[in-house]
């Protein structure tokens, strides 16, 4: 099999010659640019410049070799763009390694810590010297003025709405170009990134703890919200899968709902507020395009799996079997007729940076053996592979991965 073939095959319920592997196909599927040059350089690879996509968490792009060398079977749309040298420009990685981050991110030196900045000059970010990541500073509903305009002109004014990885900002003509020449040039799954948060940009304009009141003390002004987050992202996916629908094979949605101790709100509440939403939404991208849904959620969602496949989901990210009610053979138990588990194949949290590497390999075969059986199933860690974590142990995972 091919592996778009090896990947459809999985989200069809149908299982393939082997387990399909995403590494990097997604920003909750790739590795740390610290971790990524200490990997390539224990794979005795040529050196090649480190290229920080995501500059929130660091992310680096991972080049063809890597991707050949662990028989990884998709790739992120924004990888068909900013191919040029002048998409990039020189910064250095909090370890002191050199890399190359995109020149339309407004990186700068401010005291003993970087700061992103917004349009307008107002901090929306930081890193402050010692850290490995940025941390949203600015929240520009925190103060309430919420009405509908607002909503709309604030999405640019907070850290994870504001900064672009690739394909950065190019207009729809560029966009369909790119996305209809890396088709012709890669037979991996593509994955176009397309966010359509309900929840968590509730949490990024309001703060996390005032967006929760609100949830709970003032429905009609969560729902008055709602809606017109719901009529931007609509019309941001007509735009989106009318430049690239054609040439994608996943869309990617994004909400997280899930703590270590379980969801981090009712079934009721999520079906009040976020339910109807996401399934108009995701109902939405299916009308469109010949695409699969795939919903990055975090934490321990398991009380949320049947109104999430009920809604339209046909994959779920990164199955975090660390947390509670996460337990891969119940779920595969449970979910696994209706749902794809995209993840749940290494537990991030301690096996993968501490583990030896039979630890790992005997951890990966598990997982697989559970969750393997009649499809359903794309090997992907739980979540990025981190700054700390040694190269051996990820080559030991990937290759555990490829030849089970």
């Amino acid at each position: 099999m091919r592996s778009r073939e090896r990947v459809l095959a999985a989200l069809g319920h149908r299982e393939p010659d082997r387990v399909p592997i995403d590494l990097s196909g997604h920003r909750s599927s790739g590795i740390a640019a610290i971790a990524y040059a200490k990997l390539r350089d224990y794979l005795g690879l040529p050196v090649k410049p480190i290229r920080v996509y995501d500059v929130i968490q660091q992310l680096a792009i991972v080049d063809e070799d890597v991707l050949d060398r662990f028989n990884v079977d998709t790739i992120e749309l924004g990888r068909g763009f900013a191919r040029d040298e002048d998409s990039w420009r020189p910064w250095t990685l909090p370890d002191g390694t050199p890399c190359f981050v995109p020149t339309w991110t407004n990186i700068e030196r401010d005291g003993n810590r970087w700061v992103i900045r917004s349009g307008e000059g107002r901090v929306l970010a930081q890193m402050p010297d010692g850290t490995l990541y940025f941390e949203q500073t600015y929240y520009p509903l925190l103060e309430g003025n919420d009405d509908p305009q607002t909503v709309a002109d604030t999405l640019d004014n907070c850290m994870w709405t504001a900064i672009a990885s690739p394909p950065g900002p190019v207009d729809d003509t560029a966009l369909a170009a790119g996305a209809r020449q890396l088709r012709q040039d890669t037979d991996k799954a593509i994955i176009g990134l397309f966010g359509g948060n309900l929840f968590e940009i509730g949490n990024f304009l309001y703060r996390n703890d005032q967006f929760m009141m609100i949830l709970a003390a003032e429905p009609k002004r969560a729902h008055r919200f709602l809606d017109k987050l719901v009529e931007i992202h609509l019309a941001n996916l007509d735009k989106f899968l009318a430049a690239v629908g054609e040439h994608i094979d996943i869309i990617l949605f994004g909400d997280d709902l899930g703590m270590q101790t379980g969801p981090i709100m009712s079934p009721a509440m999520y079906r009040e507020f976020f339910k109807p939403r996401h399934k108009l939404l995701w109902n939405r991208a299916k009308e469109l395009a010949d695409v699969k849904v795939m919903l990055h959620c975090c934490g321990g969602v398991r009380e949320l799996l049947g109104d999430l496949i009920e809604a339209g989901v046909d994959a779920i990210n990164p199955v975090q079997i660390s947390c509670a009610g996460m337990d891969a053979a119940e779920l595969k138990a449970e979910f696994g007729a209706d749902l794809t588990f995209w993840g749940g194949g290494c537990d991030t949290g301690n096996i993968l940076p501490n583990g030896t590497a039979e630890e790992i390999a005997e951890h990966i075969k598990e997982q697989i053996r559970i969750l393997k059986p009649g499809g359903g199933f794309v090997f992907q860690q739980v979540h990025n592979i981190l700054a700390n974590v040694p190269p051996q142990n990820v080559t030991a995972m990937l290759d555990a991965a490829s030849s089970a």
